[in-house]
């Protein structure tokens, strides 16, 4: 969330800066709750006062043999005033806090102005688009043909938007999520983690998914309320959820691989055909926490490490950054990485990077201590995914096709695949 400090000191300016994305923020409702809360709190401490100060006179009238009974009711009275004022200041914090959670983050001054993906500015490009010979299939009908991707069962067993992968494939997408955590771990020094895959509220919370975006979430259970993950960024962020990290471990750098789920609300009609957009999917999420002064070059350095993975599989991709209005509520500042897809004959977003600041870490109290001043800040945490692996199994396969239909295996692949150089049906 927003610092309270600049809400309060810089309306105008903060209003002016989210208008970037298009969000109106209601600055009458939260100056006039925010008046009212001075006003409460003013008078919450002053009723304090005269309650300290009447049980001060109280012990001094017992000392002197006095009648105290007026005394006792008099300080009653300011009790029972106090009660209600401190009820009325909860009231209107409870409103203001439900006000600020629904403000999405400040955007860095480098992100461009634009309302939608057409806005966002390409940033480079890598590698050549492949050239074929033949009309190239997409992932839906390469599957089918190699019998290794099966919707209609994934709708048999659950529901639309989920898919059982079987035989060759199946390890293939395993095979690509090996490479990942190996590459991460061992040449980009992220440490392997292992998280639940269910979240409570409070994390869900700590990282922007609640309460604004509950419908976009599968829920489990109501007591506790317990959700699946989204994506592996909620657990992993949250481990330094009220903690104030020792400056000498920082950057935490963290690698998962989880299953991630998600509703897609509003998302019916998009992506229908094949993987693109499932209920159910495989990533492998990176997250660093570092110091304020670090996070830029830390996005920049997150967003290579997604990088190099598409450079290893030799898959054609851009980079792009996003514009004001195509950024997420909680991010600064996002890269999306587009693969190239020969079956749609499109670039597909398949990491996005981003650097959250100081918002999400307000919310989750996540802090490290400043050895300068001895005092706990609060941490920036960044995110990004390296990569999808359902995309990234989806752009081998159509990238790596030949004209009989077959997937030959990019050579960062062979170590992991047991021998498997070609799948055919």
């Amino acid at each position: 969330m927003l610092d309270p400090y600049l809400l309060r000191t810089e309306l105008d300016h903060v209003k002016k800066e989210l208008s970037r994305r298009g969000f109106v923020l209601d600055a009458d409702t939260y100056g006039a709750l925010e008046a009212q809360r001075k006003a409460i709190q003013v008078k919450t401490q002053d009723l304090q006062n005269q309650r300290n100060s009447g049980s001060k006179l109280i012990g001094q009238a017992k000392a002197k043999g006095e009648d105290v009974q007026p005394l006792l009711d008099e300080v009653q009275y300011l009790g029972d005033l106090l009660k209600a004022a401190e009820t009325e200041l909860s009231d209107v914090q409870f409103k203001m806090a439900e006000l600020v959670e629904g403000i999405p983050n400040i955007l860095d001054t480098a992100v461009p102005n634009g309302k939608h993906e057409a806005d966002n500015v390409e940033v480079s490009r890598w590698g050549d688009i492949p050239s074929f010979n033949f009309t190239p299939k997409d992932h839906v009908d390469l599957g089918e043909g190699l019998k290794g991707i099966d919707f209609e069962l994934g709708v048999k067993i659950a529901s639309a938007r989920f898919v059982v992968l079987t035989g060759s494939l199946a390890r293939l997408q395993r095979a690509i999520i090996q490479l990942m955590l190996d590459t991460h771990t061992q040449e980009h020094g992220y440490t392997e983690t292992y998280v639940p895959f269910l979240a409570n509220a409070e994390s869900l919370r700590g990282t922007g998914q609640l309460p604004k975006f509950e419908d976009d979430l599968f829920k489990a259970s109501d007591n506790p309320a317990l959700y699946l993950i989204p994506t592996a960024e909620v657990p992993v962020t949250n481990i330094v959820r009220d903690t104030i990290v020792d400056a000498k471990a920082l950057p935490l750098k963290y690698v998962c691989h989880s299953p991630c789920f998600r509703s897609e609300a509003g998302a019916y009609g998009r992506d229908v055909r094949g993987m693109i957009r499932q209920h159910q999917f495989e990533k492998v999420e990176l997250v660093q926490i570092v110091k304020p002064e670090d996070s830029e070059q830390a996005h920049e350095a997150l967003t290579q490490h997604a990088e190099t993975i598409l450079k290893k599989l030799k898959l054609p991709y851009r980079k792009v950054l996003l514009c004001a209005g195509d950024t997420g509520f909680s991010s600064s500042k996002t890269y999306d990485l587009e693969v190239w897809l020969p079956g749609q004959g499109a670039y597909r977003e398949i990491s996005s990077c981003s650097n959250f600041k100081d918002f999400q870490a307000r919310r989750l109290q996540a802090r490290w201590r400043n050895p300068e001043t001895g005092k706990p800040e609060l941490v920036h945490t960044l995110n990004g995914s390296g990569l999808a692996a359902g995309r990234t199994l989806i752009a081998v396969m159509e990238n790596y096709q030949d004209e009989q239909g077959r997937v030959h295996i990019p050579d960062a692949l062979l170590p992991y695949m047991g021998g498997i150089t070609v799948i055919e049906g």
